[in-house]
């Protein structure tokens, strides 16, 4: 079997890449190690950028998305026992975010797949990519009790942080920046209305809380946690007696609660991989990087890579130009880091760390203070918030 892109990996990111090539004529093949169920079963976030819902709205996927998904114009920072707002669209000239899960997003992009007859292999097992280094790379994969082979001109890795892509890259190619946090965030999901019409994000000296939701029925909390804390350890009734606690009193006494239908503690970790190209081998989304969901990038800035990336792919084919191949990388990891670095901050501002103590308590109610009361300091998280541009 004979394409022009493998792309491993049928997440957003993948699926996002795969769209955009075969609009513009690029014959790819989608491989994925678990099946189809599995991967719309996934829970994940689902606050996207405007950049992110233009990128949807390029390759024709979002009808539904802007049927369904809820345009938020601000969100709430409370501390001091009080709400903040801060009024994306004022300080931004008129931008906001969407709030869309990711399993939609994942399951309109499938939905295209399908209506154009590009191919997508799932439960493709022990999928390697081979000979990258070289211009005749190839993609191995078992799947029916036979081996299989893919030749291609390029492979584009997009199976996330524990994929085979990026573990197919020689050590000495590759450099890796970590900063695992010490805590997790104990998420649930139940049917009940959001407690607020925009996100809340909360410091307390009990820890960090979020109030989102997916939709105007169904809500999204979450509550920092030890990373030795049991899932099992926690029932609703200890979740939402503990969410009330790390709440202003009136989104405390208005909150509506119900039983959970999903429950889990996700640990928190910055990382970057460099570069994100290795001969005709390219990372894109969480292959190359992780952020924690503190500035809901993981997904937006996965939007980002592969803009960056199917741009270079179709010059390369339009143009026989090799310019947007080799400043992928660049490119990319310019406006990765910018990513990084807001979601460390907003992070380090809004957690309780165990080494701070009071004191630090304190820093971080100054600095929240200065952040909603300074016009330019909220113009900064506004912008960073909506997304930078590409």
């Amino acid at each position: 079997m004979r394409t022009q892109v493998v792309i491993i990996g049928s997440g957003p990111a993948g699926l996002l890449l795969g769209q955009i090539l075969s609009n513009a004529g690029i014959d790819n093949i989608i491989l994925d190690r678990v099946g189809k169920d599995y991967i719309l079963g996934r829970v994940r976030a689902g606050v996207l950028e405007e950049g992110t819902v233009n990128l949807l709205e390029q390759v024709r996927v979002a009808s539904r998305l802007h049927r369904e998904g809820l345009p938020h114009d601000g969100f709430s920072l409370a501390f001091d026992g009080r709400d903040h707002r801060v009024d994306l669209h004022d300080l931004t000239g008129g931008k906001r975010v969407m709030v869309y899960g990711q399993t939609e997003v994942t399951h309109d992009l499938m939905d295209a797949r399908e209506k154009i007859g590009a191919l997508t292999i799932y439960d493709a097992h022990n999928v390697q990519p081979h000979a990258f280094d070289s211009a005749t790379p190839y993609v191995t994969y078992e799947k029916d009790d036979a081996s299989h082979r893919i030749d291609c001109d390029f492979i584009a890795g997009c199976d996330g942080f524990h994929g085979a892509s990026r573990k197919a890259v020689p050590q000495g190619a590759i450099k890796e920046f970590e900063r695992v946090y010490p805590f997790g965030w104990l998420g649930i999901l139940a049917d009940v209305p959001p407690v607020d019409h925009e996100l809340i994000y909360a410091n307390h000296p009990r820890g960090f809380a979020l109030c989102s939701m997916r939709s105007a029925t169904r809500s999204r909390y979450y509550v920092q946690c030890g990373l030795d804390e049991k899932v099992e350890a926690w029932s609703d009734d200890r979740f939402w007696d503990e969410l009330r606690r790390r709440l202003p009193a009136h989104h405390a006494e208005a909150m509506v609660t119900g039983p959970s239908f999903e429950k889990s503690i996700a640990p928190l970790r910055s990382f970057v991989a460099e570069p994100m190209r290795f001969g005709r081998l390219f990372l894109a989304g969480d292959a190359a990087h992780i952020v924690p969901p503190t500035g809901a990038k993981g997904l937006n800035l996965a939007a980002s890579d592969v803009c960056y990336l199917s741009e270079a792919l179709i010059e390369y084919y339009n143009e026989h130009s090799q310019a947007g191949l080799d400043g992928y990388s660049a490119r990319a990891l310019a406006r990765v880091w910018k990513a990084v670095r807001f979601s460390w901050w907003m992070t380090t501002m809004m957690h309780r760390f165990p080494d701070t103590g009071d004191f630090g308590q304190k820093i971080q109610e100054a600095e929240l203070d200065y952040l909603v009361q300074s016009r330019a300091a909220s113009t900064a998280l506004a912008e960073n918030y909506v997304g930078l541009p590409y």
